[in-house]
């Protein structure tokens, strides 16, 4: 089997599984790659390519770079030639980063740093319902209920719904939206001149603002779920109600809110304060 003949088969399976466009694209670079690289056949590829092509080209990347690479070769390979090329390779542990967070004053800083509706109003859903940023991209005015003041995200990560609350102050602007989205014959919630926005769009309006705003920490989109996250569980939020709104499979990865929440470490008094 050719490598381009390789590479469709893996194409095919992705788009089966129902994987996003994220996915796919990834897990065919990967493989193009490492192709490329060892100059083989698929058939011809071993345990080493492998490992020779991670010491020339991934040693200064990620553990997490390396995981996702190693599963795009794992995944290949069993599917289409039903053998694990990586099976003998050890898999680095993934950095326990704790990711950047914004307080509420700075959330809203940044809020106020955007001069244009639609995009304060994109904004504003992606802190207020903790979306990434492909949930609010995907979001449809049918996945919107006026009447129970909430909604859901479809096929989020994981391919799994998941149940969001839509905030009181936001209802009016997001009525507006829907009926200029429905003028035009739109069925997001959000697109732009040339149809469907891009992350890139969102990312670029996040950053612009942050700056405007004077926040010198590093924010990203994402720096708003991870403060949605936070803020809640300050607030006093059950951790596994937010596992729920987060759409998290395990608690585990909801846990690491625990470590963020500088609030309430904050409120623990020191047992010299009850020292008479």
């Amino acid at each position: 089997m050719n490598p381009p003949d390789f590479l469709k088969k893996i194409e095919t399976e992705l788009k089966i599984s129902k994987n996003s466009p994220h996915t796919i694209k990834n897990y065919l670079l990967a493989n193009q790659f490492l192709l490329n690289y060892s100059k083989k056949n698929p058939e011809q590829m071993q345990e080493d390519d492998v490992k020779l092509f991670m010491a020339d080209k991934l040693s200064d990347k990620s553990p997490m770079s390396i995981i996702l690479f190693l599963s795009a070769i794992r995944y290949a390979y069993t599917n289409i030639l039903h053998k694990d090329i990586t099976l003998g390779i050890k898999r680095p542990k993934r950095d326990k980063k704790i990711p950047e967070v914004l307080t509420k004053e700075e959330i809203q800083s940044l809020l106020n740093a955007l001069d244009n509706l639609k995009s304060k109003l994109m904004i504003s859903m992606i802190y207020a319902c903790g979306f990434r940023v492909s949930e609010l991209l995907n979001l449809k005015i049918k996945d919107l209920n006026f009447q129970e003041k909430s909604g859901f995200v479809r096929s989020g990560k994981g391919r799994k719904d998941r149940f969001f609350n839509l905030p009181d102050f936001l209802v009016k602007d997001l009525q507006k939206q829907i009926a200029q989205q429905q003028k035009a014959s739109e069925e997001f919630l959000f697109t732009g001149p040339n149809g469907k926005l891009s992350d890139r769009n969102i990312q670029k309006i996040v950053r612009k603002a942050a700056a405007k705003a004077g926040i010198q920490k590093s924010v990203h989109v994402h720096t708003l779920r991870h403060s949605y996250a936070t803020h809640l569980l300050e607030n006093g939020v059950d951790i596994r109600l937010i596992q729920a709104l987060l759409g998290h499979a395990s608690i585990s990865t909801t846990e690491i809110y625990t470590h963020l929440s500088t609030m309430q470490l904050k409120k623990v008094k020191s047992p010299l304060d009850e020292l008479k």
